[in-house]
């Protein structure tokens, strides 16, 4: 299913190295014809100083052509560069790698500075070497090497903008290099820098940055939403990854930023609620466990602009009760899940939460069941069909209102009326939350108005 691939979609907010397993998956899946996967992975590959994975490339696709000699100029010059910044980067390790000056230094990186330029004379501009030749390793593909020398630049620099570049080159080092767990720190740690200033652009991203990096809310919301996008590699990877995706994504800022800038984060939202129906019943926040609720809602609001199976499935489940079209949906959502880069793995698994949904919405809305019913709209025979109610009353709350009639072949449930005081919780759920931060944010917009009045000269006409 090309028309739900959304590669093309993604590339433009990931940098030039995080988009080659990409392309590798789509070449693997077979989606778009392998001759124009290996054209785009020789476009993105030829700008870096991987050179000799550059010719393999040029190879494959131009088998009678003769290489051309710009890649035996390029890879001398890469080696040259290379020497030159190896050197420069390794005066500064070869001192603040020694324990005497490792025990001297402090949080305090002014102080750092102070210390290491008095007593050993290594200056601010020697310091942005080991950032240059972070940045050098990064372009030809030794991330484990550029992640050091990244690591070592941001603990001493005091530069805002190349300490954030620091962070950006760290995290995707990470991610190239399969450290999810030190990814994932990383990521919340870039997500602390960026919630706390409003940085430019990644500089390890080779995209020109907009003329709307001028503007600090712009530039902020621009980099929230590349943090969405770098985020799904460690989320999808991390054992926990799809708890931590729901308590990021779901709050105010960066679902402000998937409405505004990215409606198809909606996909990956939709898709970790559903994977973390079963875990809902463990020691998580009441924002995770709701999560679908409150998805639903969103993937109303944001249906004009972006909808594929996996959003139509919830909205046809949980809106329009159609129990029909939700498995036809469901049926397509199956095939965007496997083809999907980040998803293709928790196919299995998203089926089958995915049939819990069914089955507990249908058992919500019928006091009556005939198991035979049920088990055909959720593709499973007889036998299969039974096996799956039983657990899924015996995993629910359902156990103390269901009963089984194996003579009739029906489930009977009797269920309580709810409480008038819980149907009004469950309304206003999160709402003094929400109003918290719609004051905030408020305030904040009457503070910056009141400061930009208080710096406007005031004018006295001459009587």
């Amino acid at each position: 299913m090309a028309e739900y691939d959304l590669t093309k979609t993604i590339i433009p907010h990931c940098d030039r190295h995080l988009v080659f397993p990409l392309l590798a998956h789509l070449a693997e899946s077979e989606i778009f014809p392998v001759e124009q996967v290996q054209a785009a992975q020789y476009e993105l590959a030829k700008e870096t100083n991987m050179v000799d994975y550059a010719v393999s490339l040029f190879q494959q696709l131009h088998a009678e052509e003769d290489v051309p000699e710009e890649f035996a100029e390029k890879r001398e010059k890469a080696v040259h560069t290379n020497e030159q910044l190896q050197q420069e980067a390794q005066a500064v390790l070869d001192v603040i790698e020694k324990p005497e000056v490792a025990q001297a230094l402090r949080q305090d990186k002014n102080q750092n500075l102070q210390y290491l330029r008095e007593h050993h004379n290594v200056t601010l501009e020697q310091i942005t070497a080991l950032y240059n030749f972070g940045k050098f390793q990064y372009s030809y593909g030794n991330y484990s090497g550029a992640a050091d020398y990244l690591y070592h630049f941001r603990i001493l620099s005091t530069d805002p903008d190349l300490t954030i570049s620091a962070h950006w080159g760290k995290l995707a080092c990470d991610i190239l290099t399969g450290k999810w767990d030190v990814a994932l720190e990383e990521l919340n740690s870039l997500r602390e820098a960026i919630d706390a200033r409003t940085p430019s652009m990644p500089q390890f991203s080779t995209s020109t940055p907009s003329s709307s990096a001028a503007d600090p809310a712009l530039a902020q919301l621009h980099s929230r939403t590349w943090l969405l996008h770098w985020s799904l590699f460690v989320y999808f990877n991390h054992p926990q990854g799809r708890t931590l995706l729901l308590e990021t994504f779901l709050s105010p800022t960066y679902l402000n930023t998937i409405q505004t800038s990215s409606p198809w984060i909606l996909r990956y939202l939709a898709t970790a609620a559903v994977l973390s129906r079963k875990s809902a019943s463990g020691a998580l926040s009441s924002r995770v466990r709701h999560s679908i609720r409150e998805i639903v809602k969103v993937i109303q609001m944001e249906e004009y602009q972006y909808q594929d199976p996996v959003t139509q499935f919830l909205k046809e489940l949980y809106v329009e009760f159609d129990f029909e079209a939700a498995q036809k949906e469901l049926s397509k959502a199956e095939t965007v899940v496997a083809n999907d880069f980040f998803l293709g793995e928790f196919r299995d698994e998203f089926m089958d939460n995915a049939r819990y949904l069914i089955s507990e919405a249908y058992c919500r809305i019928h006091q009556r069941i005939d198991i035979a019913d049920l088990s055909e709209r959720l593709n499973l025979s007889r036998d299969e069909g039974e096996k799956w109610i039983v657990n899924l009353i015996r995993e629910t709350r359902m156990g103390a209102d269901a009963k089984i009639d194996l003579e009739k072949n029906v489930i009977e449930i009797h269920r309580p009326p709810q409480p008038i005081y819980q149907t009004v919780i469950e309304k206003t759920r999160g709402l003094a939350f929400r109003t918290q931060a719609l004051g905030a944010a408020m305030s904040r917009t009457q503070q910056s108005l009141g400061a930009q009045d208080a710096a406007q000269p005031t004018v006295v006409e001459a009587q």
